[in-house]
């Protein structure tokens, strides 16, 4: 169970981080957030999914150009999240422009909350963004999962998309796993491609073949 007391003390934290003293409340802002990340239509992209990658960024932070701007990303990149629906990072990002702008966090950070929180729908930095490298390598981290959190990680996917049928949902995730085998690599921060990409790619590789076999008819 995520601990919403210190998830509302880490958003104030990098709220006042990105912004000069003196703005609107940061509470009402993590309030907020905090409903939207505890939705009854997620499984995955949970208050849970947050801390974690909220934690991952923690331990990235040294890559950053800006951990704060980063942090801000992280609270936004689900903040929208409605499985039926393919514009959700659009509308996240849109969320981030405005709650950003009325919270006092400069422009040019907005823009960079923005960005960032774009950047998620494809997980491709480039070389050069070394936000865009934290943000994403802390995002994918639970594809380097231990076999039994990975294993929870795919149903509990599964279980968001529960109104897809099993064929199309197989072919559905097995091109996004596809998608994210072809990237060169998974993660661009030194410390994720030394510690999580061997891993992440056994795994994403073995649940690709387990989509693979044959459904079993039910009885």
């Amino acid at each position: 169970m995520a601990d919403l007391d210190a998830l509302r003390s880490r958003f104030v934290h990098a709220l006042d981080g990105a912004r000069d003293p003196g703005g609107p409340d940061a509470a009402a802002y993590a309030e907020n957030l905090l409903d939207r990340w505890r939705e009854p239509q997620r499984r995955y992209h949970t208050v849970e999914h947050l801390t974690a990658v909220l934690d991952r960024i923690d331990e990235l932070q040294e890559y950053a150009d800006d951990p704060d701007v980063v942090r801000l990303a992280a609270w936004f990149h689900d903040a929208v999240y409605l499985p039926d629906r393919s514009e959700n990072e659009e509308r996240s990002a849109r969320l981030a422009e405005r709650a950003l702008a009325e919270a006092g966090v400069p422009e040019e950070k907005v823009v960079q909350v923005v960005r960032l929180v774009r950047l998620t729908v494809t997980h491709d930095p480039a070389d050069s963004d070394r936000d865009g490298q934290v943000l994403c390598d802390a995002d994918l981290a639970i594809l380097a999962a231990s076999p039994s959190a990975y294993a929870a990680y795919t149903a509990a996917v599964r279980e968001e998309y529960h109104f897809v049928p099993s064929d199309a949902f197989r072919a559905g995730r097995a091109a996004i796993l596809r998608q994210l085998l072809d990237l060169p690599r998974l993660f661009r921060t030194p410390y994720g491609s030394e510690k999580w990409e061997a891993t992440a790619r056994y795994n994403l590789t073995s649940e690709l073949e387990m989509l693979s076999l044959p459904s079993t008819p039910s009885a």
